[in-house]
């Protein structure tokens, strides 16, 4: 398994990646996020070209994505019902997604993040069955609802560590007992 940044080469099974991803989230019951056309190619264009559009191999093969940006996100100025964690600063993940589900692929991605940032945000629709459970089995706490560009509202979480997973880990190796 491998996780970098994408490039512009890796468009086309991205834009097939986010194909899957809607049915997935379709047949779980979740109708209503990501229309046919989201996330579109100049979406996926723009964040490659930030280096933000990050890329999950397995066997030379991408299978799965996510955009990793660094906040602070217009989005998630004002949240409702609720409050973050605290006002460290964040990585936001969106677009993330898989070509199967069941892989712990999302879990892997999220692992890359930890390892770079001590705080990440996240936002989901309410009806994103898959993502809250995999967001909750991570340890992300539901902090409240934050509202899109568009006014729709999406379910926020955030998730702080102490420390970066790459120092932690580190660190526990250094233990002398």
């Amino acid at each position: 398994m491998q996780i970098r940044t994408a490039t512009y080469d890796d468009i086309p099974v991205l834009m097939e990646i986010f194909r899957k991803a809607r049915g997935i989230m379709r047949a779980s019951g979740n109708l209503h996020q990501w229309n046919d056309s989201y996330p579109s190619e100049e979406i996926v264009r723009e964040d490659i070209g930030h280096g933000h559009c990050i890329v999950l191999c397995e066997a030379g093969k991408v299978t799965a994505t996510m955009a990793f940006i660094p906040g602070p996100d217009p989005t998630y100025a004002r949240i409702y019902e609720g409050g973050w964690l605290s006002d460290d600063p964040y990585h936001v993940i969106h677009r993330i997604a898989v070509a199967e589900p069941g892989h712990n692929a999302a879990e892997a991605l999220l692992d890359w993040g930890f390892a770079r940032t001590q705080s990440i945000r996240i936002d989901t629709h309410e009806d994103n069955v898959i993502m809250h459970h995999v967001l909750s089995k991570y340890g992300f706490t539901r902090c409240g609802v934050i509202l899109l560009a568009n006014g729709d509202p999406r379910e926020a979480y955030q998730m702080n560590l102490r420390q970066p997973v790459s120092i932690q880990r580190k660190q526990s190796q250094n233990i002398d007992i």
